[in-house]
């Protein structure tokens, strides 16, 4: 159940809302004491409610997550005794770790290595979701592990942790010890919930009103034959999936962050303006930020980092970046677009980085994006062809002179329109705009509450204008569900 759907906006969000409020309204008046019976309460509904959210669309592999929920409820349980005990959980870490990568292992893996080899193979379907809960999972037997954080009591607090509705599709991947305490001790405070509401409006915004628009001229790009793709729509069609693919990704992120402060839940942020960045290194420190951390603390930490010379630094970066590929889909546009990352990053770190730092602002920009243009035309690719036509027609190469005359029936008014509204809204202005609420919040009161009314009422304005698209369009998938 997409966050874009109408049974979602119209029917499942609001229910949920009002049921919670509920619930916290009716504890605190009828027993101010019971706050945490409350709190068991809501989580045991909101367990609920996440269970049908994913249920809904996933009603077969449902099993498979609720699998995976008690099968590493019960290891890190033991993890946590065999600490107690004196023991090192070594062991059992190994084996939830062996589990949590066989089961995903094979779902998104198996036909991408035995289908080409097995005859009448039959395709194993990709349960939505499941690189993201089987990184939460794994990240918390991991923290049991280091004592970072402690296995909890409840089952159905953790099964919360894994299922929770607003992040459980496509994140941002939350670390057990960041949200076990608010599990049992948040409030729904209003200010929080206001704040929330906001997020969820600007997310929603990013992706029907930006997002969704330069989606038509990426996909008409990327479906023409090679053929019949001029020069100027192939860069149209590459700058169009980066403005969706970021105004996509970061808006579902901003409506899963704003979903859990009007729960009274606080996600980390994803994304930090990542198009303003002057190198691919800046770029993986603003993109992706709940990813990009995982692989640091979990994988290129553990290998050693860059504490064990040059030459390990440089392995454990192209590694780590291949991974990254590979964990956002079983195909070799995928693994090449993670080696042509780490490829960037390694360079940046031998010379490049100094001699950008250096170079014209404008430039380094440029660069930048021309680096990342051209990794997109790998990652939004169906294949290896299909990438090499298409890096083709970004040369010039191949393309039939009536191609060229055809280029205006594509690129038109929504191009442009997705463009100017995705390279005004990667600057940060809303930050800058939060940053002088927050400034202003003790030495000019008054000045706060206007900014604040009057960030309230874009939302309200930008929320109502996302509703009524989203309500006249047709419902477009997020990208990252298919990871």
């Amino acid at each position: 159940m997409p966050f874009n759907a109408r049974l979602f906006l119209f029917g499942f969000l609001p229910i949920v809302l009002l049921a919670v409020l509920a619930i916290e309204w009716a504890t605190r008046r009828l027993d101010p004491s019971g706050a945490r019976f409350g709190q068991r309460l809501q989580n045991a509904f909101l367990l609920a409610a996440s269970l049908l959210f994913y249920a809904w669309g996933e009603d077969k592999h449902v099993l498979w997550m609720l699998l995976s929920i008690g099968a590493n409820y019960g290891l890190g349980r033991r993890i946590g005794a065999e600490l107690a005990r004196g023991g090192d959980g070594r062991l059992t870490l190994a084996l939830g770790v062996a589990l949590n990568l066989g089961l995903l292992g094979w779902f998104k893996y198996a036909n991408f290595f035995l289908g080409p080899f097995v005859e009448g193979w039959r395709a194993v379907a990709l349960p939505i979701g499941i690189s993201f809960y089987t990184f939460q999972a794994l990240s918390f037997l991991v923290d049991v592990r280091r004592g970072e954080a402690k296995a909890p009591d409840s089952l159905i607090d953790f099964a919360l942790y894994i299922a929770l509705f607003p992040q459980l599709i496509a994140g941002p991947i939350v670390r057990y010890a960041d949200l076990a305490a608010e599990l049992l001790e948040r409030r729904i405070r209003l200010d929080l919930f206001a704040s929330g509401a906001r997020r969820f409006a600007i997310g929603l915004g990013k992706k029907v009103l930006i997002a969704d628009v330069a989606a038509r001229t990426a996909d008409q790009a990327f479906g023409l034959p090679a053929a019949e793709l001029s020069p100027g729509l192939a860069w149209a069609g590459t700058i169009a999936y980066s403005v969706q693919i970021y105004f996509d990704f970061s808006g579902y992120s901003d409506m899963a962050i704003g979903l859990g402060r009007m729960l009274g839940l606080r996600f980390r942020e994803n994304f930090s303006w990542p198009y303003i960045s002057r190198s691919i290194t800046e770029y993986w420190r603003r993109w992706h930020l709940s990813l990009s951390t995982w692989f640091r603390d979990y994988l290129y930490i553990p290998l050693g980092g860059n504490r064990r010379g040059a030459l390990r630094t440089y392995l454990n970066l192209g590694a780590i970046f291949l991974l990254c590929g590979l964990w956002h889909g079983a195909a070799w546009t995928y693994v090449l677009w993670g080696g042509f990352q780490g490829l960037f990053l390694i360079v940046e770190r031998l010379f490049l980085g100094r001699w950008l730092e250096r170079l014209w602002r404008p430039l380094s920009h440029l660069y930048m994006h021309l680096v990342l243009l051209l990794g997109w035309v790998l990652f939004r690719s169906a294949d290896l062809e299909q990438a090499g036509h298409y890096y083709r027609a970004l040369l010039g190469l191949g393309s039939s002179v009536e191609a060229v005359y055809r280029e205006g029936w594509y690129i038109g008014e929504r191009f442009w329109i997705s463009l100017g509204l995705g390279a005004l809204c990667s600057l940060p202005w809303i930050e800058l705009w939060w940053r002088l609420e927050r400034r202003t919040r003790a030495a000019r009161p008054q000045l706060q509450a206007l900014l604040s009314l009057g960030g309230n009422l874009a939302a309200l304005g930008l929320l109502l204008l996302a509703l009524a698209r989203a309500a006249a369009q047709t419902q477009s998938p997020f990208i990252y569900f298919r990871f």
